[in-house]
């Protein structure tokens, strides 16, 4: 069947198999560029989220504590609604996790972290039932350190527990959305091996097929081509005979009518390509002027941009200022509770309360001064990201001065090509109208040697085979026509 195809029905048949096999590539493509994406959405919605509200849980937590310090010390209402409003957030948070968690082991984790939670309160209660009491500061201190601290580390270890978790559930995450990315990559090399074999293939076998066809009949051809090349022969060498008085001045006259109509021809084409020339000339002199004019609206944009950048430089100075200051008072702060701490100790029971509040006090002093260091190397990033810009653009600025000058030196030579061309054109049109003349004045004399053609009827004996050589030229041709357009061949 596919023997007695056509050239268009093969062709078709190749490209329809190409397309095909395109289009599963680019449906494989896609579902694997969708499934990395989801994977990453995953990572970002479901891990992330997990381990943001497991930190705020930690915060709240700690918080917590603080206020139940500050109640211990100073009995006062207040501290008393931060412990609850941290332990409704803690409990909020807590409920927004269990909704999310899926795995066994999350909700495992998150039960722990609940009875945790529920311990860590009924501690917290017991405290304040004891606070209220009003009992000696060596009482609360002794009922904090025996189950009210140890209920609160229990917590942190549950809530580090499934810190680690998510953690572990994120990384995996992450390498399953690579290995997708991996196996959708390999998999779209394979296939499009496999399109570039089945196209050398499917390209081979037409070639073959197609060469044999048409040289079968490219044979024929060349075969009536010989026949009417002798035909031809033997009706060239009777008008040889006959023409022989005049075939000098035939040919002198031939030659000269060829030369004068080559003559005005190509006056002709060097004055339209003269005119092409000088049109192209002033429009690429416009062109370089409005490029002159875009490089000059660049270099402005640039000095705007090195002027931004450098007061991004002075904020970030700035900043560097108040971060000195910031990182000042954390020092000072931290000097004057290791001083209380020092004092409090001295003081003996009394100075007990002052301990703790000048622990904490000192434990915040030193996480902002991690916090300024932190702020600072980021600030140093930034300074050297200016840096860098503001030296790309200054040179960035030459290369725009260079190319403004070269863009001047550009429009000049367009002028002096104009002008040159110009002359040209003039001088071409002057040449076409001599050998139009001249060419007029031959034909002249061509047509009075006409005449003597008449001769060349004697040859009318010899066309008859060159007839039947052309018919079947001609029909050797229909069938050549027949396998490449089909549709032509039947129309004809």
């Amino acid at each position: 069947m596919i023997q007695h195809w056509t050239f268009g029905q093969r062709i078709g048949a190749g490209v329809s198999v190409k397309v095909a096999l395109t289009i599963v590539i680019a449906v494989i493509a896609v579902y694997a560029l969708r499934s990395v994406v989801q994977a990453k959405d995953d990572v970002i919605s479901v891990n992330g989220e997990n381990l943001l509200d497991a930190q705020k849980l930690q915060t709240a937590a700690a918080r917590r504590v603080v206020g139940i310090r500050g109640f211990l010390l100073e009995r006062t209402d207040a501290h008393l609604d931060v412990v609850r409003t941290f332990g409704d957030e803690f409990r909020s948070t807590l409920g927004r996790l269990r909704a999310r968690a899926t795995a066994e082991d999350e909700r495992e984790l998150l039960e722990r972290v609940e009875r945790a939670d529920a311990d860590h309160r009924a501690a917290l209660d017991r405290l304040i039932a004891l606070r209220k009491t009003d009992p000696p500061v060596a009482a609360i201190l002794a009922a904090f350190d025996e189950y009210g601290q140890p209920k609160f580390h229990a917590l942190l270890q549950t809530l580090d527990a499934f810190v680690k978790v998510e953690q572990q559930r994120r990384d995996a995450a992450k390498q399953a959305a690579t290995d997708t990315a991996s196996s959708a990559i390999t998999l779209v090399t394979v296939m499009a091996a496999l399109l570039v074999a089945l196209a050398a293939l499917v390209g081979l076998l037409l070639t073959r097929a197609l060469g044999r066809q048409i040289g079968t009949a490219v044979g024929h051809v060349q075969s009536s081509s010989a026949e009417l090349q002798a035909t031809a022969n033997q009706q060239a060498t009777g008008a040889r005979e006959q023409a022989t008085a005049m075939s000098e001045i035939s040919m002198t006259i031939s030659e000269l009518l060829a030369t004068s109509r080559q003559i005005a021809e190509s006056a002709q084409r060097v004055a339209q390509i003269a005119g092409q020339t000088v049109s192209a000339a002033h429009g690429g002199e416009t062109t370089v002027e409005q490029a002159h004019e875009s490089i000059a609206g660049i270099r402005r944009q640039v000095d705007l941009v090195v002027g931004h950048m450098l007061e991004l430089g002075k904020k970030s100075q700035q900043i560097g200022a108040v971060l000195d200051i910031v990182s000042e008072l954390a020092e000072q702060t931290n000097i004057l509770a290791i001083n209380a701490t020092i004092e409090a100790a001295g003081a003996g029971d009394a100075g007990k309360r002052f301990a703790v509040v000048a622990d904490e006090i000192r434990e915040l002093a030193d996480r902002v001064g991690g916090s300024t260091k932190e702020i600072r190397g980021l600030i140093d990033d930034v300074r050297s990201a200016v840096n860098t810009t503001v030296m790309a653009t200054e040179t960035g600025s030459k290369a725009v001065d260079t190319g403004t000058a070269q863009f001047g030196e550009v429009t000049s030579a367009f002028k002096q090509i104009a002008a040159l061309v110009t002359a040209t054109t003039e001088a071409a049109r002057e040449i076409e109208l001599s050998t139009k003349q001249q060419a007029s004045g031959v034909e002249q004399v061509n047509l009075a040697i006409a005449n003597v053609a008449q001769t060349t009827r004697e040859s009318e004996v010899s066309s008859g085979q060159t007839l039947e050589s052309v018919s079947q030229l001609a029909s050797l041709s229909k069938d050549l026509l027949r396998l490449v357009q089909p549709q032509a061949a039947a129309a004809a």
